[in-house]
């Protein structure tokens, strides 16, 4: 990896990760990720913005040797390791660095690094630092996705160095994003910051009066035209769903996908849009970017011993956390002799601020009665949307 010119005195000195298949043993990365890095060089003083996954360290050192700098501060925006990683060996070459970061991030990279605290330099909300024709102004930016998290602005060159918010997972060779950013910083919205959908609102709004020119995420490309993700963020974490309904479902032996194809059929004939997600296949990251928008889930499964498949629980438990803006779930099931499957299912989506359509679980394969409270379920859904004023085709 080389570095790149953002801005005269600005640079992009990270590091591209095209490999990279999973983060934090959790999250699928179907197109890689990067840890963006940032130098800015004043007149009198040079900062280096965020580090690199530890793993990657010897390729920002070879950049920050190429740039010959001579780094005065390290500005840490999140204590996260794949921000912070390369601390250490920063510090090592670079003895004099001070550490600018806000403290709750203190506490967690003493708690990560072990770093004395005569190394570092803690500011507040809305501080500064001059180096000298470049001044950095700290925005304290909670829950975006940690309680440590800060946001970095050059006035002069109207950069926001914005950590992990408006990041993407995604490799790619192009320093500024183009319009097929849309989907990864989406799916990266889900996965990430989609927890915090309540909190965001008033983190943008903290950015508002900003005149930003540039949006310098940690991850993915940058964005140079930053209304495109600050109009998408504004929308993502608005109360506002579509006219979609996604069914991520698990199926043994065919009668749990026969009852998910009837209904599939069922909400496509009364003008809805669906998406069944069959989990023995589906990446749960593409769950995750789908409960973004949709109005209503229907987790289906069939009973195995007494409860629902393991993958369905993972799924539930998954959506649970990540505390979409849904307002209808629903159930659909099988059983061969008994079980809970919908009582465990439904004492797992406690943080879902939902209402619950009226659940189906079966005995066996699904009858010609059972078919007709599948119809019964899509009439309900479909009200339901209507009620809430969805545009139905």
């Amino acid at each position: 990896m080389i570095y790149k010119i953002i801005e005269n005195d600005v640079y992009s000195v990270g590091v591209k990760d095209w490999n990279r298949r999973i983060f934090d043993e959790l999250i699928p990365l179907p197109d890689g990720t990067s840890y963006n890095s940032f130098l800015v060089k004043g007149s009198n003083k040079t900062a280096l913005i965020d580090t690199v996954d530890p793993t990657k360290a010897n390729e920002l050192l070879d950049n920050l040797k190429k740039l010959d700098a001579d780094i005065d501060y390290l500005i840490v925006n999140h204590a996260e390791q794949d921000h912070s990683g390369t601390i250490p060996q920063i510090l090592d070459i670079y003895n004099n660095a001070l550490i600018i970061t806000n403290s709750k991030c203190k506490d967690l990279l003493i708690e990560f690094h072990l770093i004395p605290d005569e190394k570092f330099l803690v500011v507040g909300d809305g501080e500064t630092l001059d180096l000298g024709g470049k001044t950095l102004e700290f925005i304290i930016t909670p829950w975006v996705h940690w309680p440590d998290t800060m946001v970095t602005y050059l006035q002069e060159d109207q950069i926001l160095f914005s950590c992990d918010f408006f990041g993407s997972h995604l490799a790619t060779s192009e320093l500024f994003a183009d319009e097929d950013i849309y989907k990864s910083a989406k799916r990266y919205y889900a996965e990430i910051m989609m927890p915090f959908r309540t909190i965001i609102p008033k983190n943008l709004e903290k950015l508002k009066n900003l005149k930003i020119q540039i949006i310098a995420p940690s991850h993915g490309p940058l964005y140079n035209n930053p209304e495109f993700i600050l109009d998408a963020y504004k929308d993502w974490t608005s109360d506002n769903t579509k006219n979609h309904v996604i069914i991520p479902y698990i199926s043994m032996h065919g009668s749990t996908q026969n009852m998910v194809d009837y209904l599939v059929d069922s909400l496509i004939e009364r003008g809805l849009t669906v998406k069944p997600l069959n989990l023995t296949y589906t990446d749960l990251g593409e769950l995750a970017l789908d409960l973004v928008d949709a109005t209503t889930m229907v987790i289906a499964s069939p009973t195995v011993l007494t409860g629902p498949h393991p993958s369905v629980v993972y799924a539930t438990y998954l959506a649970n956390a990540l505390r979409p803006k849904l307002k209808f779930v629903s159930v659909m099931g099988s059983y061969g002799w008994g079980g809970r499957m919908l009582d465990q299912i439904t004492g797992m989506i406690g943080s879902l601020r939902v209402e619950m359509i009226t659940p189906l679980i079966i005995k066996g394969f699904p009858k010609e009665e059972d078919y007709v409270k599948i119809d019964e379920m899509a009439d309900e859904i479909t009200e339901k949307h209507k009620q809430l004023g969805i545009i139905i085709k």
